[in-house]
């Protein structure tokens, strides 16, 4: 067995950046002072397979949003942690509360806030776009930017070193 098959076995959550991992890192602003994203719906069915196998998910992100807050409501992501640029604190607080060893999470950033959380990560991911220094850090980096199906990829190969993946999309076939 390889050494990251063997700590994706481990692993029991995902944490994820928002801006740059799950958005392309754009903010839209309205006419009227509201505040838009967008997120890829292929990104969120990732998301609940790697939840319907055991994985937790939660969204650590230096911004504060409504949006977050109802994307994560929609993808029952019931940890959202936000106004937070001290990522890997915000990691080890979220281990702490669920006695969990950093090494039982894979951690997904895109920029330098992230690069800490993604190096105490049991695996670090980053999309195709993340800074060099967070790609170069990383254990494994999706083909696709944020917001652009990075996290399906990167839930899709968590469930693949698992051993997980062939059975929770056979339903669909």
């Amino acid at each position: 067995m390889s050494e990251v098959t063997s700590k994706a076995k481990a692993i029991r959550l995902l944490a994820l950046d928002v801006d740059g991992v799950l958005t392309d890192g754009r903010i839209y602003y309205g006419n009227n002072g509201e505040e838009l994203k967008s997120f890829s719906i292929k990104d969120g069915l990732g998301i609940k397979l790697l939840q319907r196998d055991g994985v937790e998910v939660v969204l650590i992100t230096g911004r504060s949003s409504a949006i977050v807050a109802r994307r994560a409501s929609e993808l029952g992501i019931e940890d959202v942690i936000q106004g937070r640029e001290d990522k890997l604190t915000a990691l080890q607080e979220v281990c702490a509360a669920r006695k969990l060893e950093p090494g039982q999470c894979a951690y997904m950033g895109d920029d330098l806030p992230d690069l800490a959380a993604v190096c105490a990560a049991g695996i670090g991911m980053a999309p195709a776009d993340a800074t060099a220094a967070l790609r170069e850090a990383a254990d494994w980096v999706s083909s696709c930017n944020g917001g652009a199906g990075a996290v399906r990829q990167a839930c899709e190969q968590l469930l693949r070193w698992r051993g997980s993946l062939d059975a929770l999309t056979a339903n669909y076939a």
